[in-house]
Formats: structure tokens, C-alpha cells, sequence
């Protein structure tokens, strides 16, 4: 298990192709394109399983029963795209998608956006949604070849009217923002490490499971790790331990001895949700919820907005324990956990949450991206020295080390320009942002965030769980007689300071 030399950037590998487009791309090219995409799915009215509009009587449905439909109409001509829906055949999984992506590549219909939930028919299965460019493709003779290998095969309608960006108004409706992207998937990536390792790949089923069928309210079912994946922690564990105290950010370092502290952090085994989640609720009111993948960025963003951080339970795999481009729970509670227990990260992140909500997609493209280049890949000057808060980099102890070291490209933060830089996931980073602080980060994207165009304000009430906008006069009131309390109290307060 021994990693590159952290001077040394990883080689790109080549993406899983199909032909007139990349279906199934190791992980994000650009998070700007990224996002688009997973905005152009997400803002529509959550009616249907998939955020699409569940069918009628007035729409097209395929199935078995009537094979010779015609898809919909629009204006007299066929659309250009169509959005199907289908669920995988028993004990398949996600082999049904692979099988479906092939009678894609053969109709030459271009894939668009690929999501997958579990599905809400079978036990165990699982549901997809393809949205894909069928400009001169037989979508007859398609569908009809998927029904040969999928069930409950679906097509929406993609002409019906927008009602605004729809997004979580309760913290229960974040079972709702599930939306997964399928990059990187042990079953679909044959440059994932644990592409070939049957086992892993089942165990990374069982695991994710647990997330598939969580629900608000419920507390998280715990995981019972194997040796092998323990042994995995506890390397890149005491890696990381090493390095914090001369390549973190004091907060980081502060929580993760605190963790420690509390018998919460070891490398001798890997920490439990639930009990994780209870910590930080103590500390800065963030809770944790299990995700089975690398979530869209508009539905991750919104349950920060909650101070709900998505939290998968899987981890990497043992062939490749310095890095890996997915999230794993050494990604989410060696890199990101200690951070959120300090009050003010917790709020700032929160503050982004809050940010997304109901924005356009130009708008959530540039959030996700400035959410890249700090809270996962940020560095931060801390008197003559630079230190890194990016859990992206605190949970991977080679890139860590480069990114501190003069081989890539630093330049000063500014919100405006971070907001439109294109990334890359495959290498290391050949830049990075560093800020003159950890509070100029916060108030610089405060700032940015502020000057976005929204059609309302919001606000998050902490005790109904629910999000407020402030688009009536009563909303506002309210919210300003909330306000005048809280400022009474600190006016009182700070006399009484004065006094003494």
C-alpha cells in the first residue's frame, strides 16, 4: 500500500466511453459543467421519484403492455431529448444500467445526465433516470430494446411548464435530495480500484444500503467493519495525524484532538455515524446523515443550509489508500468532521447552504465551484505560514504535502474569479487558492454570496426545522421581531460589560 511520491502528480487515466459521448467519466472534468448538469435535473418541481414530473394520463408511458406508443409530440415534431425512467431487473443492480447504456450507445442516442436512487417498487432495487439527445434516433425500436432488459420502463415528458427551483422547505424533505451522479461507481468505472474486486464491490452495496433506505427522524444504523477495511483507516489515519500539526489549519487541528479527547478518533477502528453526529450537534448544531455517493452539487449544497452534512460509510479501496477522488469516510471524517465542530465554520457553512437556495443555475455553478476551491481544496495563511482547511487535502496525506510544497501554481483568493476556475480531479491540483486568513475566506464568500440575484431572501428557523423566505411583509416582521430580541439581549449585555 504505498502511495507516489507526493512531488509526482497521478496520471490521467482514460474515462469509460461509449460512443458519441462520456457516460460514465472517472470522476468530474470541470465542477462548472458538472453543475450545470445536475442544475438542468434538479430544477424542476419535485413531483416524480427522479425530481421529474411523475406521468399522467395525458403522458406517454412505455411498458411492456403497450409497446407500439409513440414518444410525445411537441409542436408537431418530435423533442430532440427525452427523459426515460426504468427500474434494474432482480439482482442485477447496477449491472441494468450498464446493460442499458449499451442499447443507448447502440441507438446512437446521446447521454445527457445519468442519476440513480433506490427504487421505490422493489426491495433492494434500484431506479435510474437517463436524460438523453434522441435527435434522429428510432426511439421506438429503443425503448422497445430496453424493455428486453430492464422493468418499468417510463418516458416523461420534458415539454411541461417550470415552476421555480424547487428546494427543501423542512429538513425532512432532504430525504427528497438524493440525486446521485454515477461517476466513479465501483460497478461502472473500469479505472475504479475496486472495479475487478468482486467482494469489494458487494460490500460497498451492503454498506450503502444503510443510506438507501435512511429517513429523517432515524437514527443512523451503524456499520461493522472488517479488518481489512480498519487496517485502511488506520494507515491513512496516522499519515494524516502526523502531518496536521505542521500542515493543517489551527481550528482543524484543535477539533481533531478534541475527538481524540472524547474517544471518538482512533486508528484502531473507524468512528460510527450516529455517535460522530451527536458530538457535533454538541458543538455546533451540524448532524450528519448517511449518503450513498457522491451527491449532486444543488441537493448537497441545500443540506448544508439544514447544517446537515451527507456522509457516506463506505471506504476506500486498500489498493489505493493515500487518495481517491470519491467521497469515502476517511474523506468526510478526517477531512471534513473536525472543521464543522468549530462554530464559525459551521456557520459560514451554513450561510452557503442557505445561499443556494432557489438560485439559478449559473448561480449554483458558481457556489459548487468556489465550494471546491475552499472547503475542499483552501489554503489559508496563518502568520508567515500556509496552512490547509480543504478536507480535500487533510484526507489525503500525499496531496496534503504537495499542495504545501512549491511545485503548484498559489494565488491570492478572490471570490469573483475562484467563482468561474475550471478544475480537474484526476491529478493533484495544479493550483490552489490561499487566503490572507480563515475569516477573509468566510467574508469574501459572504460578500459573493450576498450580491447573487435571488427572487427572495431565507432564512433558517432553528426551532421549526424550516427554511422562511422572506417574501411577505409578515415573513419579514417575524423574522425582524426574532432579530430584536437577540440584539436586546447583546445591548444589554454589552451595558453591563461596560458598567463593570
Amino acid at each position: 500500500m504505498m502511495s507516489r511520491p507526493a512531488s509526482k502528480p497521478r496520471p490521467v487515466k482514460r474515462a469509460h466511453t461509449f460512443e458519441g459521448s462520456t457516460l460514465y467519466p472517472s470522476r468530474k472534468s470541470s465542477l462548472i459543467e458538472d453543475a450545470r448538469r445536475d442544475s438542468a435535473s434538479s430544477s424542476v418541481d419535485v413531483w416524480g421519484p427522479f425530481g421529474l414530473p411523475s406521468p399522467t394520463e395525458n403522458d406517454d408511458v412505455f411498458a411492456e403492455e403497450q409497446p407500439s406508443l409513440s414518444p410525445p409530440v411537441v409542436n408537431g415534431d418530435l423533442p430532440k431529448q427525452m427523459c426515460v425512467s426504468f427500474s434494474s431487473r432482480e439482482g442485477i443492480g447496477f449491472g441494468s444500467l450498464a446493460r442499458a447504456a449499451k442499447v443507448f450507445e447502440m441507438a446512437k442516442a446521446k447521454l445527457l445526465h445519468v442519476e440513480s436512487r433506490t427504487s421505490t417498487i422493489k426491495e433492494d432495487g434500484l431506479e435510474f433516470l437517463v436524460q438523453c439527445d434522441v435527435k434522429g434516433v428510432n426511439t421506438r425500436s429503443l425503448v422497445t430494446s430496453l424493455q428486453k432488459i430492464v422493468d418499468s420502463v417510463v418516458i416523461h415528458r420534458d415539454d411541461l411548464p417550470r415552476r421555480g427551483v424547487w428546494f427543501p422547505r423542512h429538513i425532512s424533505d432532504l430525504d427528497k435530495c438524493t440525486h446521485l451522479t454515477t461517476e466513479y461507481e465501483p460497478d461502472l468505472d473500469n479505472d475504479h480500484p475496486g472495479f475487478s474486486d468482486k467482494v469489494y464491490r458487494m460490500r460497498r452495496s451492503e454498506i450503502t444500503r444503510i443510506a438507501f433506505q435512511y429517513k429523517y427522524g432515524k437514527n443512523i444504523e451503524g456499520v461493522e467493519y472488517t479488518e481489512e477495511e480498519t487496517k485502511t483507516w488506520g494507515y491513512v489515519y496516522r499519515q494524516l495525524q502526523q502531518l496536521f500539526t505542521t500542515h493543517a489549519c489551527k481550528e482543524h487541528v484543535a477539533a481533531f484532538r478534541e475527538l481524540e479527547k472524547a474517544g471518538l478518533y482512533s486508528p484502531d477502528f473507524i468512528p460510527q455515524l450516529e455517535d460522530v453526529s451527536k458530538f457535533l450537534q454538541e458543538k455546533s448544531g451540524f448532524q450528519l446523515r448517511p449518503v450513498a455517493g457522491l451527491l449532486t452539487a444543488r441537493d448537497f449544497l441545500a443540506s448544508l443550509a439544514f447544517r446537515v452534512f451527507q456522509t457516506t460509510q463506505y471506504i476506500r479501496h486498500a489498493s489505493s489508500p493515500m487518495h481517491t477522488p470519491e467521497p469515502d469516510c476517511c474523506h468526510e471524517l478526517l477531512g471534513h468532521i473536525p472543521i464543522l465542530a468549530d462554530p464559525g465554520f459551521a456557520q459560514f457553512s451554513q450561510e452557503i447552504g442557505l445561499a443556494s437556495l432557489g438560485v439559478s443555475d449559473d448561480d449554483i455553478t458558481k457556489l459548487a465551484t468556489l465550494y471546491w476551491f475552499t472547503v475542499e481544496f483552501g489554503l489559508c495563511k496563518e502568520g508567515d505560514q500556509v496552512r490547509a482547511y480543504g478536507a480535500g487535502l487533510l484526507s489525503a496525506p500525499g496531496e496534503l504535502m504537495y499542495a504545501l510544497s512549491d511545485q503548484p501554481e498559489h494565488r491570492s483568493f478572490q471570490a469573483s474569479k475562484v467563482a468561474v476556475q475550471e478544475y480537474q480531479d484526476k491529478n493533484y491540483q495544479p493550483l490552489y487558492f490561499v487566503s490572507e486568513s480563515f475569516e477573509d475566506t468566510k467574508q469574501k464568500l459572504r460578500a459573493f454570496a450576498s450580491s447573487m440575484k435571488k427572487p427572495f431572501d431565507v432564512r433558517y428557523d432553528p426551532f421549526t426545522r424550516r427554511i422562511v423566505t422572506l417574501d411577505t411583509v409578515e415573513n419579514v416582521r417575524d423574522t425582524a421581531r426574532y432579530l430584536k430580541g437577540h440584539f436586546s439581549a447583546v445591548t444589554s449585555a454589552l451595558e453591563r460589560i461596560t458598567v463593570r
